[in-house]
C-alpha cells in the first residue's frame, strides 16, 4: 500500500451534535469537522464517541454526504461502518467508498459474544467481497471493553493473507499497551497501520512503529495531540505526552461523551452542543462547572472554536 492510499496521524471520533428534538444537527456537525481539520486532525466520524450506535444508517449516510457536499476532503475521513447487521455494514461501507473516504473503521458484529475467529473472518470477508472495491481500506476496531468481541492476531493474519489490499490497519482501544505492542511487532513492518485508541499511548505507539491515534479527546485538544504526532522524535516529546495525559485525566473524571460535548458548548459559546441522545445524559450543571474550572486551572483552551464557520 503506497502512502497516497494511507490515512496517518491523529483522527477525532467526532462527537455528533443534536437538535432539541434529538435529530442530528448537520450544520453544527459540518462546522465542527471543518474546525477539526483546521487543527490538523482527520475525521473518524461515527466512532464510539460519536454516539454512532445511537444513529441509524440513514442518519450516518446523510451526515457523511453533508460533509462531502460542504467541500470537506473525504480522503481525511475514516467513518465507522461496522454494524451488527451484515447488510448495514455493507451499505454504509460501500457508500463511504463511493464518496471517496480514505478508510472505513469497522467494529466486529458485537451483539453475539464468544464468537470464533472463523465467524469474524467470514463477517469481514463477506463485507469486503460484497462491497467489491479495490479502493476499500478496512481498519479493524478492537475495543473489547465495549464490544466484548476482540480482534486477535490470528484474525488479522488471515485477513491480510486473503485481502492484503483492503486490510489496511486497526485501532486498538483495549487500553492494554502490551496488546498494541504485539500487533506492532507482528504487522507494522508489513504496512499494516496500528492506531492507538488514546493519545495516552501515542508516543509509545510512534516509537514502536505505529501510525498515530484515534482518540476521544482529539475532539477537544486536537492541535496539541497532532503536534506530538508530528514532533515525537524531538527532545520535548515526553513533556508533550505528560501534558496530553494531564488534560485527558481531567476529562476522564466525568462520563466522556457528555464531558466532551460540555467542553465544546462552553469554549465554543454554543449551549446546544451539550445535548446527547438517550440513553446517555448530559453532565449536571455542577459537573460541567467542575470540568471547566479544572480545565481553566490547567490553562486549557480550544483556539478558534468560537469563531468556526
Amino acid at each position: 500500500m503506497n502512502d497516497a492510499q494511507r490515512i496517518t496521524g491523529v483522527l477525532s471520533p467526532v462527537v455528533t451534535p443534536f437538535k432539541a428534538d434529538l435529530s442530528p444537527d448537520a450544520d453544527r456537525f459540518v462546522r465542527q469537522c471543518r474546525w477539526l481539520l483546521s487543527q490538523n486532525v482527520g475525521l473518524a466520524v461515527f466512532g464510539t464517541n460519536s454516539e454512532a450506535n445511537s444513529l441509524s444508517v440513514e442518519e450516518k449516510i446523510e451526515l457523511l454526504e453533508r460533509l462531502v457536499g460542504a467541500g470537506l476532503d473525504p480522503a481525511r475521513m475514516m467513518p465507522g461502518t461496522g454494524c451488527c447487521a451484515l447488510t448495514d455494514s455493507v451499505r454504509l461501507t460501500a457508500h463511504a467508498v463511493k464518496l471517496g473516504c480514505g478508510g472505513a473503521l469497522m467494529l466486529p458484529p458485537f451483539y453475539y459474544k464468544g464468537v470464533s475467529d472463523d465467524g469474524l473472518f467470514r463477517s469481514f470477508a463477506e463485507i469486503i467481497e460484497r462491497v467489491g472495491e479495490a479502493r476499500l481500506r478496512v481498519y479493524l476496531y478492537h475495543i473489547p471493553p465495549v464490544a466484548q468481541v476482540p480482534i486477535t492476531l490470528g484474525l488479522v493474519e488471515r485477513l491480510l493473507k486473503a485481502y492484503p489490499q483492503q486490510t489496511a490497519g486497526m485501532k486498538d482501544s483495549g487500553g492494554d499497551w502490551n496488546n498494541t505492542k504485539a500487533f506492532l511487532d507482528a504487522f507494522a513492518r508489513s504496512g499494516f497501520d496500528v492506531f492507538a485508541g488514546s493519545e495516552t499511548f501515542l508516543l509509545r505507539n510512534m516509537r514502536g512503529g505505529g501510525t498515530g491515534c484515534i482518540s476521544a479527546t482529539a475532539n477537544v485538544n486536537p492541535a496539541a495531540i497532532a503536534r506530538l504526532h508530528e514532533t515525537w522524535q524531538r527532545g520535548d516529546a515526553d513533556a508533550q505526552q505528560a501534558r496530553l495525559d494531564e488534560i485527558r485525566g481531567t476529562f476522564a473524571k466525568f462520563p466522556m461523551i457528555p464531558a466532551l460535548k460540555a467542553a465544546i458548548a462552553h469554549y465554543g459559546h454554543d449551549a446546544p452542543w451539550a445535548t446527547v441522545r438517550p440513553p446517555l445524559v448530559e453532565l449536571t450543571s455542577d459537573q460541567a462547572k467542575a470540568l471547566v474550572t479544572e480545565l481553566d486551572q490547567k490553562n486549557f483552551t480550544m483556539p478558534g472554536l468560537a469563531n468556526r464557520s
